[in-house]
């Protein structure tokens, strides 16, 4: 499916740790509109965990998580809802 995921948003975390890249998709949801496709680029493993449990609580659609192994980090893609 992330093949097919067009982000309109890249937050690049790449390098930072916990809680950084779910901090930084945080500060970027609440600057853009409901319907926005981010992508968080991280290099975090909890962040494959942390991120779709906050956004599930947020109250957002979690898309897709891929992990980029040959590059070593992961895509995590979710939709703004509000």
């Amino acid at each position: 499916m992330s093949e097919t995921i067009q982000p309109d948003v890249t937050v690049d975390s790449r390098g930072a740790t916990c809680p950084g890249p779910l901090m930084d998709l945080i500060g970027k949801v609440k600057k853009v509109d409901a319907g926005t496709v981010i992508e968080l680029q991280t290099t975090d493993s909890s962040s494959s965990h942390d991120v779709p449990e906050w956004v599930n609580k947020a109250g957002h659609e979690m898309l897709d998580i891929v992990e980029h192994e040959d590059e070593g980090f992961w895509s995590v893609f979710i939709e703004t809802t509000k």
